[in-house]
Order: structure tokens, then sequence, then C-alpha cells
């Protein structure tokens, strides 16, 4: 670790991933999304082994999606909609992670303990509309570690957001994924450019 104008500066992966100063996100990861992603079995393992290796160990926060209520979405978040589930009509839109649904729940192999904290976000940034940020700054992270659906969606406007207000962030390359494959991996390779990207084993062997 290095030091500017007393501001701590860390130098490699082991001092950036310390688990005092870092948070495990567990981005999105509902049944609504886990069954549509092009490498269910595959990512359901790897993520599971990688919380698992990290409780007790680490602060971890699961996000869930929790749409604003009908009448108070933006002109943009309905045109998006209408536009991804190709309808002409607002009032045709599907219910899309209504409380109470199984789609929104969390798979039981994965599901957060009490220890956990769970999250509600109506946006693609972790940032926007939660208290998010100011529950880290009051616990001194420094650093997020991504994980979760989808890679091209939120964990890539999160890792940005999040390095746009000073945090390191780290995405996790085998435990993040999407329905769309192309996405995924076009997404990871912009994301090299501008975050940490590395893989659950190199990250777990920097982790005491």
């Amino acid at each position: 670790m290095a030091k500017i104008n007393e501001i701590r500066v860390y130098k490699n992966l082991k001092e950036i991933v310390e688990p005092n100063h870092s948070c495990l996100v567990v981005w999105d990861v509902q049944n609504g999304l886990v069954d549509k992603i092009f490498n269910k079995e595959e990512f359901i393992i790897k993520l599971r082994n990688f919380i698992e290796r990290l409780r007790n160990k680490i602060t971890i926060v699961y996000t869930l999606i929790t749409p604003p209520p009908r009448g108070f979405i933006s002109s943009w978040s309905a045109y998006s909609m209408m536009r991804r589930y190709n309808v002409s009509d607002i009032d045709k839109l599907p219910s899309f992670m209504a409380v109470g649904s199984k789609e929104r729940e969390v798979p039981e192999i994965i599901k957060p303990m009490d220890s956990d904290i769970v999250l509600e976000k109506s946006t693609a940034s972790i940032f926007i509309g939660t208290n998010f940020e100011y529950l880290m700054r009051n616990r001194g992270i420094t650093t997020l570690i991504f994980t979760g659906i989808a890679t091209e969606f939120g964990i890539e406007s999160s890792a940005r957001d999040a390095s746009n207000r000073g945090f390191y962030p780290v995405v996790v390359s085998d435990c993040v994924s999407s329905r769309d494959k192309e996405a995924h991996e076009r997404s990871l390779k912009n994301m090299v450019k501008v975050v940490i990207v590395e893989k659950s084993a190199d990250i777990l062997k920097n982790i005491n």
C-alpha cells in the first residue's frame, strides 16, 4: 500500500480485496433472471462456492429488483420495458418481480442469511434511490466486489458508478452472467479497461 497526501492507495489485488474494507454484492440473483441466463448450472455452482468461502469474512449485500408503483415509473422506463417486451401499450406489460412472486425470490441454494443486508432497488445502479453508499461509507468499505445478473446491465452500470464515486470496483468474471452470452462477454471486455475484472479463484487466493 502507498500513500498520496495521506490517502491510502492499494497496490495489488490482495490489498484491494482485504475483507475488512470490502463488500460482496450479489446483484439481482432472483429466480426470474436466473432461469433465463445462458449458463445457469455453472453460474449457480460458482456463485454458491464464492459466497460460502467469503461468508463470515466479508460484508455481503443482496439486491432485489423492486419496481416502483406502476403510476410512478419514469417515461423512459416505461418505453424501454415496452420495447423489451415488444408491446405497444403500457397496460399490456407483464408484471415483473412483483412483491410476493416466486420470480422475485433468491434461489434457495444461495439465499441470504440473517447477517446479510438485503437491499431493494429499482434502477440499474446500486447507488440510485438507495442508502447503499451511506452504509458503505459508515462501515469504512472501499472495495465493492460485484457478482450477479446481468453483466451488461446492472453489473456494468454499478461497477462504473462505483468507480466514479471513488470505490475500488471488482467484477468477478465467472460469477456474473446474462441471458445474452455475447453481450455478457462484450461487457467483460469493456470493463477490463475501466474496472478490475478477476476470476473467483484468483480473488479467493488473495483473501485470508
